[in-house]
Protein backbone atom coordinates (compact mmCIF):
# COMPACT_ATOMS: atom_id res chain seq x y z
CA UNK A 1 0.00 0.00 0.00
CA UNK A 2 1.32 3.47 -1.05
CA UNK A 3 0.40 6.75 -0.21
CA UNK A 4 0.45 9.43 -2.14
CA UNK A 5 3.63 11.95 -1.96
CA UNK A 6 1.61 14.62 -0.92
CA UNK A 7 -1.05 15.07 2.01
CA UNK A 8 -4.80 16.09 1.32
CA UNK A 9 -4.17 19.73 1.80
CA UNK A 10 -1.39 19.46 -1.49
CA UNK A 11 1.05 20.56 0.99
CA UNK A 12 4.72 19.08 0.74
CA UNK A 13 5.31 15.89 2.44
CA UNK A 14 4.36 16.07 6.12
CA UNK A 15 6.17 14.58 8.96
CA UNK A 16 10.03 15.41 7.75
CA UNK A 17 12.09 16.17 10.69
CA UNK A 18 12.89 19.48 9.93
CA UNK A 19 13.21 22.74 10.80
CA UNK A 20 10.44 24.08 8.71
CA UNK A 21 7.95 20.93 9.18
CA UNK A 22 5.05 20.87 10.64
CA UNK A 23 5.51 19.50 14.56
CA UNK A 24 4.90 15.68 15.09
CA UNK A 25 4.15 14.27 18.38
CA UNK A 26 5.00 10.72 18.94
CA UNK A 27 8.73 11.16 19.34
CA UNK A 28 9.07 15.02 21.09
CA UNK A 29 8.90 15.55 24.57
CA UNK A 30 5.81 18.76 25.49
CA UNK A 31 8.41 21.67 26.06
CA UNK A 32 9.14 20.50 22.13
CA UNK A 33 5.87 20.62 21.25
CA UNK A 34 4.72 24.06 22.12
CA UNK A 35 8.36 25.40 21.25
CA UNK A 36 8.88 29.08 22.45
CA UNK A 37 10.18 31.88 19.31
CA UNK A 38 9.56 29.25 16.83
CA UNK A 39 9.03 30.52 13.61
CA UNK A 40 5.50 30.06 11.81
CA UNK A 41 5.91 27.06 9.41
CA UNK A 42 2.60 27.34 7.49
CA UNK A 43 0.06 29.21 6.59
CA UNK A 44 -2.07 30.22 9.66
CA UNK A 45 -4.33 33.23 8.44
CA UNK A 46 -6.75 34.32 11.46
CA UNK A 47 -4.28 32.36 14.36
CA UNK A 48 -3.11 33.59 17.21
CA UNK A 49 0.30 34.57 16.97
CA UNK A 50 2.00 31.88 19.41
CA UNK A 51 0.50 29.27 16.95
CA UNK A 52 3.17 27.99 14.76
CA UNK A 53 1.61 25.38 13.00
CA UNK A 54 -1.59 23.44 13.27
CA UNK A 55 -0.40 20.81 15.31
CA UNK A 56 1.26 23.43 17.78
CA UNK A 57 -2.46 24.88 17.83
CA UNK A 58 -4.59 22.17 18.68
CA UNK A 59 -1.89 20.51 21.36
CA UNK A 60 -1.03 24.39 22.75
CA UNK A 61 -4.50 25.37 23.58
CA UNK A 62 -5.67 21.99 24.64
CA UNK A 63 -3.19 22.23 26.99
CA UNK A 64 -3.36 26.09 28.26
CA UNK A 65 -7.74 25.58 28.39
CA UNK A 66 -7.23 22.21 30.52
CA UNK A 67 -3.83 22.05 32.40
CA UNK A 68 -3.18 26.00 32.68
CA UNK A 69 -6.94 26.27 33.46
CA UNK A 70 -7.29 28.97 31.28
CA UNK A 71 -10.89 28.02 30.24
CA UNK A 72 -11.64 31.52 29.21
CA UNK A 73 -9.77 30.57 25.95
CA UNK A 74 -12.90 28.76 25.13
CA UNK A 75 -14.69 31.84 24.34
CA UNK A 76 -11.67 32.50 21.51
CA UNK A 77 -10.94 29.44 20.38
CA UNK A 78 -14.37 27.79 19.82
CA UNK A 79 -17.52 30.26 18.08
CA UNK A 80 -20.51 30.65 20.05
CA UNK A 81 -22.30 28.47 18.39
CA UNK A 82 -20.02 25.63 18.06
CA UNK A 83 -21.24 21.92 17.95
CA UNK A 84 -19.75 19.55 19.81
CA UNK A 85 -20.58 15.84 19.42
CA UNK A 86 -20.00 13.35 22.14
CA UNK A 87 -21.02 9.62 23.22
CA UNK A 88 -23.16 10.64 25.59
CA UNK A 89 -24.97 13.56 23.94
CA UNK A 90 -24.30 16.81 22.22
CA UNK A 91 -23.66 20.60 22.82
CA UNK A 92 -24.94 23.18 21.00
CA UNK A 93 -23.12 26.56 22.08
CA UNK A 94 -19.90 27.82 23.37
CA UNK A 95 -21.12 28.30 26.81
CA UNK A 96 -22.05 24.59 27.39
CA UNK A 97 -18.62 23.83 26.61
CA UNK A 98 -17.33 25.97 28.93
CA UNK A 99 -19.73 24.77 31.81
CA UNK A 100 -18.69 21.04 31.37
CA UNK A 101 -14.94 21.99 31.33
CA UNK A 102 -15.56 23.17 34.14
CA UNK A 103 -17.22 20.40 35.91
CA UNK A 104 -15.13 17.90 34.53
CA UNK A 105 -11.96 20.19 36.66
CA UNK A 106 -13.52 20.20 39.76
CA UNK A 107 -14.24 16.11 39.45
CA UNK A 108 -10.52 15.42 38.22
CA UNK A 109 -8.53 18.48 39.15
CA UNK A 110 -5.21 16.49 38.57
CA UNK A 111 -5.97 15.33 35.41
CA UNK A 112 -3.44 15.33 32.69
CA UNK A 113 -4.01 14.93 28.99
CA UNK A 114 -0.60 14.10 27.00
CA UNK A 115 -0.85 14.40 23.17
CA UNK A 116 0.18 10.88 21.94
CA UNK A 117 -0.45 11.71 17.89
CA UNK A 118 -2.14 14.70 15.76
CA UNK A 119 -3.39 13.49 12.52
CA UNK A 120 -4.56 16.06 10.52
CA UNK A 121 -5.49 17.55 7.00
CA UNK A 122 -6.41 21.28 5.26
CA UNK A 123 -5.35 24.32 5.40
CA UNK A 124 -5.77 27.60 6.89
CA UNK A 125 -8.64 29.09 4.02
CA UNK A 126 -10.04 25.94 3.49
CA UNK A 127 -10.42 24.89 7.38
CA UNK A 128 -8.27 22.29 8.95
CA UNK A 129 -9.00 19.22 10.03
CA UNK A 130 -7.21 17.39 13.21
CA UNK A 131 -7.62 14.11 15.14
CA UNK A 132 -5.76 14.21 18.43
CA UNK A 133 -5.23 11.44 20.44
CA UNK A 134 -5.03 12.13 24.35
CA UNK A 135 -3.76 10.11 26.97
CA UNK A 136 -5.49 10.86 30.27
CA UNK A 137 -4.37 10.34 33.73
CA UNK A 138 -5.00 11.48 37.26
CA UNK A 139 -6.69 10.51 40.72
CA UNK A 140 -10.57 10.84 41.50
CA UNK A 141 -9.57 13.60 44.50
CA UNK A 142 -13.35 15.62 44.70
CA UNK A 143 -16.63 15.32 44.58
CA UNK A 144 -18.48 15.81 41.48
CA UNK A 145 -19.97 13.82 38.79
CA UNK A 146 -18.68 10.77 39.29
CA UNK A 147 -19.75 11.07 42.76
CA UNK A 148 -17.68 10.90 46.39
CA UNK A 149 -13.87 10.92 45.79
CA UNK A 150 -12.49 7.39 45.51
CA UNK A 151 -9.14 8.48 45.97
CA UNK A 152 -8.29 6.05 43.06
CA UNK A 153 -6.01 6.69 40.42
CA UNK A 154 -6.94 6.51 36.06
CA UNK A 155 -5.70 5.76 32.27
CA UNK A 156 -7.69 6.05 29.75
CA UNK A 157 -7.82 7.66 26.50
CA UNK A 158 -9.51 10.16 24.27
CA UNK A 159 -9.85 10.72 20.54
CA UNK A 160 -11.12 14.73 20.00
CA UNK A 161 -11.76 15.92 15.91
CA UNK A 162 -11.84 19.05 15.39
CA UNK A 163 -12.83 21.01 12.49
CA UNK A 164 -10.77 25.10 12.74
CA UNK A 165 -11.08 27.85 10.91
CA UNK A 166 -8.93 31.09 11.93
CA UNK A 167 -8.33 30.13 15.48
CA UNK A 168 -11.95 28.57 16.10
CA UNK A 169 -13.13 25.28 16.39
CA UNK A 170 -16.75 25.08 15.12
CA UNK A 171 -17.20 21.48 15.33
CA UNK A 172 -15.36 18.77 17.33
CA UNK A 173 -16.35 15.03 17.98
CA UNK A 174 -15.16 13.57 21.13
CA UNK A 175 -14.97 9.86 21.96
CA UNK A 176 -13.64 9.39 25.80
CA UNK A 177 -13.31 6.10 27.17
CA UNK A 178 -15.40 6.61 30.55
CA UNK A 179 -16.03 3.08 31.19
CA UNK A 180 -12.25 2.73 31.27
CA UNK A 181 -12.18 5.51 34.23
CA UNK A 182 -15.45 3.82 35.81
CA UNK A 183 -13.78 0.49 36.60
CA UNK A 184 -10.38 2.19 37.52
CA UNK A 185 -12.41 4.35 40.35
CA UNK A 186 -14.12 1.02 41.32
CA UNK A 187 -17.48 2.21 40.60
CA UNK A 188 -20.68 0.23 39.40
CA UNK A 189 -21.23 0.69 35.73
CA UNK A 190 -24.97 -0.65 35.98
CA UNK A 191 -25.33 2.18 38.57
CA UNK A 192 -23.39 4.94 37.20
CA UNK A 193 -25.42 4.15 33.82
CA UNK A 194 -28.63 3.76 35.34
CA UNK A 195 -28.66 7.25 36.65
CA UNK A 196 -27.21 8.83 33.30
CA UNK A 197 -30.06 7.00 31.66
CA UNK A 198 -32.45 8.45 33.95
CA UNK A 199 -31.08 11.88 33.88
CA UNK A 200 -31.57 11.74 29.85
CA UNK A 201 -34.94 10.16 30.29
CA UNK A 202 -36.09 13.22 32.94
CA UNK A 203 -35.44 15.31 30.18
CA UNK A 204 -37.36 14.23 27.57
CA UNK A 205 -34.56 12.47 25.80
CA UNK A 206 -35.59 8.66 24.55
CA UNK A 207 -34.30 6.20 22.50
CA UNK A 208 -35.69 5.80 18.92
CA UNK A 209 -35.60 2.39 17.29
CA UNK A 210 -35.48 3.00 13.40
CA UNK A 211 -35.40 -0.14 12.26
CA UNK A 212 -32.91 -1.37 9.76
CA UNK A 213 -29.98 0.60 9.10
CA UNK A 214 -29.98 0.02 5.33
CA UNK A 215 -26.73 -2.29 5.96
CA UNK A 216 -28.62 -5.06 3.77
CA UNK A 217 -31.63 -3.27 2.07
CA UNK A 218 -34.69 -5.57 1.92
CA UNK A 219 -33.19 -9.10 1.39
CA UNK A 220 -30.37 -7.62 -0.76
CA UNK A 221 -26.41 -8.36 0.31
CA UNK A 222 -24.49 -5.78 2.10
CA UNK A 223 -22.88 -3.00 -0.91
CA UNK A 224 -20.05 -4.70 -2.59
CA UNK A 225 -17.90 -1.83 -3.21
CA UNK A 226 -17.65 1.29 0.17
CA UNK A 227 -18.10 4.75 -0.67
CA UNK A 228 -14.61 6.50 -1.42
CA UNK A 229 -15.99 9.85 -1.96
CA UNK A 230 -14.23 11.04 1.73
CA UNK A 231 -10.62 9.68 0.84
CA UNK A 232 -8.19 12.06 -0.63
CA UNK A 233 -5.36 9.71 -1.20
CA UNK A 234 -4.39 6.18 -2.20
CA UNK A 235 -4.07 4.80 1.28
CA UNK A 236 -6.96 6.20 2.77
CA UNK A 237 -9.65 4.63 -0.19
CA UNK A 238 -7.67 1.28 0.62
CA UNK A 239 -8.17 1.72 4.20
CA UNK A 240 -11.81 2.26 3.55
CA UNK A 241 -11.91 -0.55 1.12
CA UNK A 242 -11.00 -3.29 3.71
CA UNK A 243 -12.92 -1.71 6.72
CA UNK A 244 -15.83 -1.77 4.47
CA UNK A 245 -14.98 -5.50 3.33
CA UNK A 246 -14.07 -6.44 7.50
CA UNK A 247 -17.28 -4.38 9.34
CA UNK A 248 -19.90 -4.64 6.69
CA UNK A 249 -19.34 -7.62 4.45
CA UNK A 250 -17.74 -9.83 7.46
CA UNK A 251 -14.88 -10.51 5.46
CA UNK A 252 -12.86 -10.71 8.84
CA UNK A 253 -9.90 -12.60 6.76
CA UNK A 254 -9.03 -9.37 5.06
CA UNK A 255 -7.73 -8.34 8.65
CA UNK A 256 -4.21 -10.90 7.99
CA UNK A 257 -3.72 -9.19 4.95
CA UNK A 258 -3.33 -5.12 5.82
CA UNK A 259 -2.26 -5.59 9.63
CA UNK A 260 1.46 -6.75 10.47
CA UNK A 261 1.87 -10.26 12.20
CA UNK A 262 3.96 -7.60 14.84
CA UNK A 263 0.95 -5.57 15.17
CA UNK A 264 -0.11 -3.73 18.25
CA UNK A 265 -3.55 -3.00 19.26
CA UNK A 266 -4.39 -0.31 21.55
CA UNK A 267 -8.48 -0.64 22.73
CA UNK A 268 -11.19 0.49 25.11
CA UNK A 269 -10.65 -0.59 28.97
CA UNK A 270 -6.45 0.63 28.61
CA UNK A 271 -6.71 -2.80 26.14
CA UNK A 272 -2.94 -4.00 24.90
CA UNK A 273 -2.90 -6.54 23.03
CA UNK A 274 -0.63 -8.09 19.91
CA UNK A 275 -0.69 -9.88 16.67
CA UNK A 276 -3.56 -10.93 13.98
CA UNK A 277 -6.04 -13.39 16.50
CA UNK A 278 -6.07 -10.26 18.72
CA UNK A 279 -6.89 -7.65 16.46
CA UNK A 280 -9.48 -10.14 14.28
CA UNK A 281 -10.97 -11.58 17.99
CA UNK A 282 -11.71 -7.70 19.13
CA UNK A 283 -13.12 -7.35 15.96
CA UNK A 284 -15.49 -10.72 15.90
CA UNK A 285 -16.65 -9.94 19.72
CA UNK A 286 -17.88 -6.20 19.21
CA UNK A 287 -19.71 -7.72 16.23
CA UNK A 288 -21.27 -10.63 18.03
CA UNK A 289 -22.89 -8.09 20.24
CA UNK A 290 -24.45 -6.12 17.50
CA UNK A 291 -25.12 -8.78 14.91
CA UNK A 292 -26.74 -6.48 12.61
CA UNK A 293 -24.69 -3.83 12.57
CA UNK A 294 -23.92 -1.46 9.69
CA UNK A 295 -19.97 0.34 9.48
CA UNK A 296 -20.19 3.84 8.20
CA UNK A 297 -16.96 5.57 7.63
CA UNK A 298 -17.72 9.92 7.99
CA UNK A 299 -13.99 10.98 8.14
CA UNK A 300 -10.49 9.91 7.17
CA UNK A 301 -7.48 11.83 6.94
CA UNK A 302 -3.60 10.92 6.97
CA UNK A 303 -0.56 11.97 8.10
CA UNK A 304 2.95 10.67 7.26
CA UNK A 305 4.62 9.80 10.55
CA UNK A 306 8.47 10.74 10.82
CA UNK A 307 9.03 7.34 12.46
CA UNK A 308 8.65 6.18 9.08
CA UNK A 309 4.78 5.12 6.86
CA UNK A 310 1.79 7.21 7.37
CA UNK A 311 -0.84 7.70 9.71
CA UNK A 312 -4.46 7.20 8.90
CA UNK A 313 -7.22 8.73 11.28
CA UNK A 314 -10.88 7.32 10.46
CA UNK A 315 -13.95 8.44 12.22
CA UNK A 316 -17.41 6.21 12.40
CA UNK A 317 -20.52 5.16 13.62
CA UNK A 318 -21.54 1.78 13.89
CA UNK A 319 -25.09 1.14 14.27
CA UNK A 320 -27.16 -2.35 15.24
CA UNK A 321 -29.06 -3.92 17.80
CA UNK A 322 -27.73 -5.84 20.70
CA UNK A 323 -28.76 -9.22 19.54
CA UNK A 324 -25.74 -11.38 20.98
CA UNK A 325 -22.75 -12.05 22.78
CA UNK A 326 -19.76 -10.62 22.40
CA UNK A 327 -17.03 -8.02 23.76
CA UNK A 328 -19.67 -6.02 25.39
CA UNK A 329 -19.98 -8.36 28.09
CA UNK A 330 -21.55 -5.08 30.75
CA UNK A 331 -24.55 -5.03 28.58
CA UNK A 332 -25.31 -8.77 29.74
CA UNK A 333 -27.87 -10.93 27.79
CA UNK A 334 -29.16 -10.01 24.50
CA UNK A 335 -31.81 -6.53 24.88
CA UNK A 336 -32.53 -6.20 20.96
CA UNK A 337 -32.45 -2.82 21.77
CA UNK A 338 -31.08 0.05 19.10
CA UNK A 339 -27.20 1.54 20.30
CA UNK A 340 -25.28 3.76 18.48
CA UNK A 341 -21.59 3.61 18.67
CA UNK A 342 -19.58 6.51 17.96
CA UNK A 343 -15.65 5.58 17.55
CA UNK A 344 -12.21 6.57 16.05
CA UNK A 345 -9.29 4.60 15.09
CA UNK A 346 -5.65 5.55 14.06
CA UNK A 347 -3.87 3.73 12.46
CA UNK A 348 0.13 3.04 11.90
CA UNK A 349 1.20 2.16 8.26
CA UNK A 350 4.67 0.90 7.72
CA UNK A 351 5.85 -0.99 4.84
CA UNK A 352 2.88 -1.60 3.36
CA UNK A 353 1.12 -3.04 6.85
CA UNK A 354 -0.45 -1.66 9.66
CA UNK A 355 1.64 -1.76 12.99
CA UNK A 356 -0.48 -0.28 15.52
CA UNK A 357 -4.07 0.69 15.74
CA UNK A 358 -5.66 2.42 18.67
CA UNK A 359 -9.49 2.13 18.54
CA UNK A 360 -11.41 4.06 20.78
CA UNK A 361 -15.33 4.09 21.95
CA UNK A 362 -16.73 4.25 25.22
CA UNK A 363 -19.10 0.92 26.39
CA UNK A 364 -20.31 2.99 28.69
CA UNK A 365 -21.90 5.38 26.29
CA UNK A 366 -23.84 1.51 24.76
CA UNK A 367 -25.38 0.93 28.31
CA UNK A 368 -26.45 3.69 29.03
CA UNK A 369 -28.05 3.75 25.67
CA UNK A 370 -29.80 0.32 26.62
CA UNK A 371 -30.44 1.14 29.89
CA UNK A 372 -32.25 4.47 28.00
CA UNK A 373 -34.11 2.26 25.62
CA UNK A 374 -35.75 0.22 28.75
CA UNK A 375 -36.67 3.26 30.91
CA UNK A 376 -38.84 4.18 27.85
CA UNK A 377 -40.09 0.93 27.01
CA UNK A 378 -41.45 0.70 30.86
CA UNK A 379 -43.24 3.79 29.95
CA UNK A 380 -45.15 3.09 27.43
CA UNK A 381 -46.14 -0.30 28.71
CA UNK A 382 -50.24 0.21 29.54
CA UNK A 383 -51.19 0.29 33.09
CA UNK A 384 -54.15 -1.86 34.16
CA UNK A 385 -56.18 -0.80 37.16
CA UNK A 386 -57.80 -3.59 39.31
CA UNK A 387 -61.56 -2.63 39.32
CA UNK A 388 -62.38 -4.75 41.94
Amino acid sequence: MAADDKGADGNKPRGKASGDAVLQVERRDFVDLVPEGRKRVQPMEGFDDIYTDIVDYIIRCTHRIWDERDIGLIYTHYTHNCVLYGTMGTMYDREEVVRDTIQRLVSLPERRGMATQVIWSGDDQKGFYTSHLVTGSGRHTQHGHYGPPTGRSFVSRTIADCMIHANKIYREWVVSDQMAIIRQLGLDPQDYAARLAGKLFEKGVESIDIGENRRMVGQYPPDSKPDLSIASTDLERETLDWLHAVWNQRMLGRIKDVYAPTCQYHGPLMTELYGIAAVTHQTLGLLGSLPDAGFTPQHICSTECEEGGTKVAVRWILEGHHLGYGMLQELGEPTGKRVQVMGISHFHYKDGKIVDEWRVYDELSLLVQVKLAQLSEAAREPIYFDEG
